[in-house]
């Protein structure tokens, strides 16, 4: 007897509901351990657009967050501590970093989730320091993460036995739905990261393909533009031209997907036809992100200059009698 539809829809938002909390944990814990030297980071490794990119990738690897080291930059930006066009090669960067976390996904380490979870419980529990129970805490919530998508990925192996279930996936294929579904579903949760862990579980379980599964993660890179963009709200026009440059690069660089999506598809099979589908959309998140990132970052002056000019800054703006003198 098929398992019933609430059971399934309970079990998984359960486990969607553990995963955004480890998420929103795991990045505030990962940002105490870090403390003011992401901030000096982000200052000195950002002089020039290949040093942005990589200490914007690198940052988001250890954070775990695209959208914590993009709003971090904003705020950064905002308070003068970052300059603008230095802003543009972390957000690039960010991008890059985010793959890290679907390559993880890949990996079924939902059972082996307790390995790290008690050693981080047990640090939480036991150290009498505040240095030692956040690196429990970030230890227990890296654990609880990949147990979050093992029971997500429990709750829909069901599914195979609902031919109504297999027919709305297999709609996914079309590209402006499946992307459109991704959006939405990044917009409602405020994570893409647990958007693109539902699509490869979902694809582990053999319910969603590689079309369905690129097209999805298409529309969950838009999506996540939405936190990013209300963190530029009242920080100035310095700080919402970084998240408009944001917008724009999701934008276009996912336009250009959707046109592109079946000679996209057909390389990620060339690349990695070996592999199994949840695999194969996790190095298609990776070719994606920085396809796009190489394509941008010879145009990052033209970029900050045509923002400048839409946009410029208050201080430039103000008649010569009312800007501040030297």
């Amino acid at each position: 007897m098929p398992t019933s539809v609430l059971s399934i829809s309970l079990l998984a938002v359960s486990g969607l509901v553990l995963f955004l909390y480890a998420v929103s944990r795991l990045a505030l814990a990962l940002r105490h351990v870090a403390g003011e030297r992401v901030k000096h980071y982000l200052d000195r490794f950002t002089k020039t657009v290949p040093m942005a990119i990589l200490t914007g990738t690198v940052v988001t690897t250890l954070l775990d967050s695209s959208s914590v080291v993009i709003i971090l930059a904003i705020a950064l930006v905002s308070a003068g501590a970052l300059p603008f066009r230095n802003s543009l090669g972390v957000v690039l960067g960010a991008n890059i970093g985010t793959t890290i976390s679907s390559q993880l996904f890949a990996f079924d380490l939902g059972q082996y989730a307790a390995v790290v979870m008690l050693p981080g419980l047990l640090l939480l529990s036991l150290s009498k320091k505040r240095q030692g129970r956040t690196i429990g805490r970030a230890l227990f919530c890296f654990g609880l993460l990949f147990f979050s998508l093992f029971l997500i990925g429990e709750a829909a192996a069901p599914l195979k036995e609902y031919d109504g279930v297999q027919a709305w996936l297999l709609k996914l294929e079309h590209p402006v739905r499946g992307a459109g579904a991704g959006a939405l579903v990044t917009l409602v949760i405020q994570s893409s990261s647990a958007t693109l862990g539902m699509v490869i579980k979902l694809a582990g379980k053999g319910l969603l393909s590689l079309p369905a599964g690129i097209a999805v993660m298409l529309g969950a890179e838009l999506g996540t533009c939405s936190d990013t963009l209300l963190a530029t709200i009242g920080r100035g026009r310095a700080a919402l031209k970084t998240g408009l440059f944001h917008l724009g690069f999701n934008l276009l660089s996912i336009g250009a997907g959707l046109l592109l999506i079946a000679p996209f598809t057909a390389l990620v099979l060339r690349v990695a036809g070996h592999a199994d589908v949840a695999r194969q959309i996790a190095h298609a998140h990776v070719l994606f992100n920085v396809a796009g990132v190489l394509v941008f970052a010879p145009l990052v002056p033209l970029c900050q200059r045509l923002l400048d000019g839409w946009l410029p800054d208050e201080t430039a703006s103000l008649p010569t009698a009312l800007a501040p003198s030297a």
